[in-house]
Parts: structure tokens; sequence; C-alpha cells
């Protein structure tokens, strides 16, 4: 199969017309481990440098007709240290291209992409888990989060 890996950064931004079909895309392939489409939206608009945030890249992998197979959304934390300076906040692989390769491939062009350190949040069930661990990634710590809730009067 002859696929096409395209890198979209700031300086190279990508298409307008591509935004809705990489949110539905995202939507769709990724399953259970999803966000809202807004919020997919946000981070590639991020990963985009829109209002002046720190940036960013996306990988398009597709097939000779155009099709989207897969893609990796990176935002730039601007920090460094004790946060990595970048966070894969989305990979994903259209249910048909699994298996392939595909992702693997995404994953060794999102680290050679990145002039630093790369976090990531996966769930523990997640089969992506074992690509990230084969990749070098390692679980250092343990996310907790606070869902603030709005106030009431």
């Amino acid at each position: 199969m002859n696929l096409n890996y395209t890198l979209y950064t700031p300086q190279k931004p990508l298409p307008e017309n591509l935004y809705a079909d990489l949110i539905a895309f995202l939507d769709k392939h990724l399953g259970e481990y999803g966000d809202p489409p807004e919020d997919i939206g946000n981070a590639m608009q991020y990963a985009m440098g829109v209002e002046q945030s720190p940036g960013g890249f996306i990988w398009v992998v597709t097939d000779g007709d155009q099709n989207i197979l897969g893609t990796t959304v990176v935002n730039r934390t601007g920090m460094n240290g004790y946060i990595p300076p970048y966070i894969l906040v989305y990979i994903a692989v259209h249910d048909s291209g699994r298996g392939q390769g595909i992702g693997s491939k995404m994953m060794k062009l999102t680290l050679e992409e990145a002039d630093g350190d790369i976090a990531l949040h996966v769930e523990d069930r997640n089969p992506a888990k074992r690509l990230y661990e084969r990749l070098g990634f390692s679980n250092k710590y343990l996310e907790m989060r606070y869902k603030k809730a709005p106030i009431s009067f």
C-alpha cells in the first residue's frame, strides 16, 4: 500500500478543509479513549499555534486516494524538565490500517520530529500501551485529576 506521511506545523499549517475531517476521524477511531470533538479541535488549533499557543505538530497518514489512515496531534507544553516540552495528545489509526505498522511509523516520526522529551496519557487497558512501552515510554507517575464543579449560588 502506498502511504503518504505529511507533517503540519505552525510554519506549514494544516489546510482548513482538513480540520473537520481529522476531528471526525479522531472522534471515530479513538473510540472509548477519545475526547469530545470540541476538545479534539482545540488540541489541533493549539498544535498549529493559534492564539499565541506554543504550537506543536500534526502527522497525517493518507493512502493514494487521500483517505485518512492515521494521525498524531502533538502539543508543545512550553515547559522543560519537570514537565516534558511535548505531549502526545492524540494518535489514531483507521480500523482497516491496524496491525500494518502505521501506528509504529507515526510514533517513530513523532519521536524524531520532537526536539525534546514527550509525555502522553494512556489508560492501563488501552492496547496502544504496549506500543508506547516498546518505543521506550515508561510510567513515571500516576496522574490524578480534580474535576472542579461549577459554583452554584
